[in-house]
């Protein structure tokens, strides 16, 4: 069964009860989460029943090992994750025998988090789980737990391989949420050919955190790296220092009556006042992704490629999303669902303390003394008492710091003594942080289902609460705050998976015949290619064939060859060349583009120069440095159809979809000053071409629908540039996927093709599925890229529109105009 509700509505009960009266009655319980956040949150509420014959305990990566035997022997309620199911529990399933006997329920909380590559190896995982139980007699109950998505059933089922029965109907009561668009303003700062920069939403995510903070409104930041989770807690911290020296006061505390919940709303309008931004880069920094993108997570450029940053784990997806009606939030919804923040039009009322975010002055030396007479913001105006630690109330929260010190700030959070945090993803889930006033979004975070997840932390406890997407120089973005109805009113998204996908089958079907030899009965479980890939398999010497079936003879643990959060291929090792110290390990696709020579590597806020990258040795050397400046790496891209397997007239032109050969290479990488965005040059490379066989959507138009656009002086090969990077940019609007998740090439004439061509590729070997969704949405989603376009207010093009931070040409040659008109001809039929 499967629970697809929206936030706190009530799931973790759904499962808890009878996960939990399974334990008393003698069973276990198998408890998979995609965080170890959530594991942990999920474990202080059981303890907190006090039922001495529940025995529960976290199996993660952080679980000391002296404890893992306890557990296996003694535990009957398993909490963990894919990883740690993937990599010890199912290989050593015989230390289980006892808890695997017993099973009686798995739990898959926040499944809607198991989508594309990541999601395609979960569900091959959940299979081998399935084969192991059956091995040992049992045949547990699945109960997944998803936010709302679309057709939860369907994907459920694709997801365990199992008939799935749906609960969507959600009665829980919920307070209403005020939905603010905020567009940070043009500055004066010009980027790659003129092009005007707007202010980072980094920048204005701090600034507003800090306000709010200011204000006593509880607030949790979304920030989509964790470079950029820690900019805005440090940035914000600097804010609030400024305000408790600068502030001078001889008052009392004012009663709760003149708090904000006395607040009058107010129209805001877009901060003037001069800041420190953080670097513009933090906004599409593939290197510092969120704690649940794919580690190998594309770029685009144009011969545009994914990029393979280092990110850890899967971007999750989401809870609630409005079903029906323009001006529907995430729970009852915003008074006005098109209402827009600063810079996009008016903020929508209904929420007190909404007006913080404006009301409160940009220079902390401006702002007024408490005892102020008619002073309307003296409810804002913290005690006296709290003005030397006004900084501490503010902290960022990630992935990567240490377990002890994560609890620590979950707990904060929640007593109060935080006011403010900043995180990637890792608290997106539903990790009780009950008790939240606000939340700011600082960029699209990938899906509508992960909006209204994210919006939905605040408000937990039935309260109103305010919701604030702050709009990166993005195309998506830049779309989304100019055309709400696009968000409210509409349907989340189908969550997109391939478990048949050869280059994820093949590994678990390793893994799978290394635990239990696999017999000709097992291949239903895995899928209609199982027999296809098996024989390639035998064929490579990968696994043995004999009459009784199909044996793992190495030495190697197989399960290394499924790298489920990356891009596979082998480690490459960081290391301190001066102390040797490992500081961390990078997958060889994305060292390409992360730890080339002359790369800014980042490592738990230590910023490094990578001095050589040596692919031979499997190592990148690095050293300390603070450098004052970003690296992007820039490739050039070659492609090449190899089959054609669907394809329909589209407008004037015809549409694509098939399987190709990607041959992508890093040339050069791009410094970019961290507080202007100024290019300070662009660096040559000599790394070796990679090879990438995966699916593609594309589109062509003849010669006679291009002719008369050369005629009147469009530029074909820059409107076919420019129109492929901002389809990359909108495609994740209609698949559930990051911009980082696909790749790109146009070109006025391609060599298979004979016609103007532009392809949009999965970046993960095989095919990842969202190209497929382009193709069976590609009206909508070129319609949204024309509109997007259009929209922006530029003239020649920017990075809110056509522009691309990973361009292998260095966004050249890009025509705005031709875009548009070039999507004209492609989208009529005259």
């Amino acid at each position: 069964m499967i629970v697809s509700t929206g936030t706190a509505s009530g799931k973790s009960l759904a499962y808890l009860t009878p996960a939990v009266a399974s334990c008393v009655d003698g069973g276990t319980v198998l408890y998979l989460t995609p965080t170890k956040a959530l594991a942990a949150d999920q474990l202080r509420g059981l303890r907190e029943l006090h039922l001495t014959q529940v025995r529960a305990a976290t199996y993660d990566g952080d679980t000391p090992f002296e404890e893992r035997t306890w557990i296996r022997r003694h535990a009957n309620y398993v909490l963990t994750n894919p990883d740690m199911l993937h990599r010890s529990i199912l290989p050593r399933h015989a230390s289980w025998m006892s808890f695997f006997r017993r099973l009686r329920m798995v739990v898959v909380d926040e499944c809607h988090g198991y989508r594309g590559v990541f999601g395609s190896h979960v569900a091959q995982i959940l299979r081998r789980l399935r084969r192991v139980c059956a091995r040992y007699g049992s045949t547990p109950t699945f109960l997944l737990a998803s936010a709302t998505a679309s057709e939860p059933g369907a994907f459920a089922m694709r997801l365990t391989g199992l008939e799935m029965d749906e609960v969507t109907v959600d009665a829980s009561p919920k307070g209403s949420t005020t939905i603010a668009l905020w567009e940070p303003p043009l500055t004066e700062l010009r980027g790659e050919g003129g092009a005007p920069v707007r202010r980072t939403a980094t920048a204005e995510a701090a600034d507003l955190l800090a306000d709010l903070v200011l204000a006593d409104v509880r607030t949790l930041a979304f920030v989509r790296s964790r470079r950029g989770a820690e900019t805005v807690a440090l940035t914000a911290r600097a804010k609030l220092a400024d305000v408790a020296f600068s502030m001078p006061y001889t008052g009392t505390p004012l009663p709760a009556t003149h708090r904000p919940e006395a607040a009058k709303p107010t129209t805001t309008s877009p901060p003037q006042a001069t800041h420190w931004s953080p670097d513009p880069a933090l906004d599409n920094d593939p290197n510092n992704g969120p704690d649940h993108a794919p580690v190998n997570g594309p770029h685009h450029g144009s011969s545009h490629s994914p990029s393979e940053g280092p990110s850890s784990s899967p971007a999750i997806g989401s809870t609630e999303g409005p079903t029906e009606g323009p001006a529907q939030g995430p729970a009852d919804g915003p008074t006005d669902g098109s209402a827009k923040g600063p810079a996009g039009g008016s903020t929508a009322d209904g929420r007190p303390g909404s007006a913080p975010t404006g009301a409160l002055e940009s220079d902390p030396a401006r702002l007024p003394s408490r005892n102020a007479p008619d002073n309307p913001l003296s409810w804002a105006l913290p005690d006296i008492s709290d003005l030397s630690n006004l900084p501490d109330k503010i902290a960022a929260y990630r992935a990567g710091y240490l377990a002890e010190d994560r609890r620590v700030l979950e707990k904060a959070l929640r007593d109060g003594t935080i006011m403010g945090l900043a995180t990637t993803n890792a608290l997106e889930l539903g990790v009780d942080v009950s008790g939240l006033d606000a939340v700011l979004i600082a960029g699209w975070p990938g899906t509508r289902a992960s909006l209204w997840q994210q919006a939905g932390r605040a408000g937990r406890d039935g309260q109103d609460a305010l919701a604030v997407l702050i709009a990166r120089d993005d195309p998506l973005d830049t779309y989304l705050v100019h055309h709400p109805q696009a968000l409210f009113g509409q349907p989340v998204e189908a969550i997109v998976l391939d478990p048949d996908n050869p280059y994820v089958l093949g590994p678990h079907l390793c893994a799978a015949a290394a635990e239990i030899p696999l017999t000709e009965a097992d291949l239903p479980i895995f899928g209609p290619t199982t027999t296809d890939v098996l024989d390639d398999l035998v064929n490579q010497g990968m696994l043995r064939a004999r009459p009784t079936g199909w044996f793992w003879t190495r030495r190697e643990r197989p399960t290394d060859l499924a790298d489920i959060r990356g891009g596979g291929g082998s480690l490459i090792h960081v290391v301190e060349s001066t102390t040797g110290r490992l500081l961390g390990s990078v997958d060889e696709p994305s060292a390409h583009t992360t730890v080339h020579t002359g790369a800014v590597y980042i490592h738990q806020g230590e910023t490094f120069l990578v001095e050589a990258l040596d692919l031979d040795a499997d190592v990148a050397l690095v050293t300390a440095a603070n450098p004052d400046y970003s690296t992007f790496a820039r490739d050039i891209t070659d492609i090449s159809i190899l089959s054609t397997q669907r394809s329909h007239p589209l407008g004037q032109g015809t549409l694509h979809f098939g399987e190709v050969e990607v041959t992508r290479q890093v040339v050069s990488y791009l410094k970019r000053r961290f507080q202007s965005g100024e290019m300070l040059g662009d660096e040559p490379l000599d790394l070796p071409p990679r090879t990438l066989r995966t699916r593609a959507v594309w589109w062509t138009l003849p010669a006679s629908a291009v002719t008369p656009l050369a005629e009147a002086g469009i530029d074909l090969g820059g409107a076919a540039h420019a129109a492929e990077h901002a389809s990359i940019g909108l495609l994740p609007l209609f698949a559930t996927c990051d911009r980082w998740d696909i790749g790109g090439v146009s070109t006025e004439l391609h060599a298979d093709t004979g016609l103007l061509t532009v392809f949009v590729y999965d970046g993960h070997e095989g095919g990842a599925g969202f190209a497929e969704r382009g193709y069976a949405r590609a009206n909508d989603w070129l319609t949204a890229t024309r509109e997007a376009i259009i929209s922006c207010e530029c003239d020649r093009g920017c990075p809110s529109c056509i522009q691309s931070p990973k361009c292998g040409n260095g966004n050249e040659p890009l025509d705005k105009r031709g875009a548009i008109r070039l999507l004209n001809t492609l989208l009529t039929t005259d």
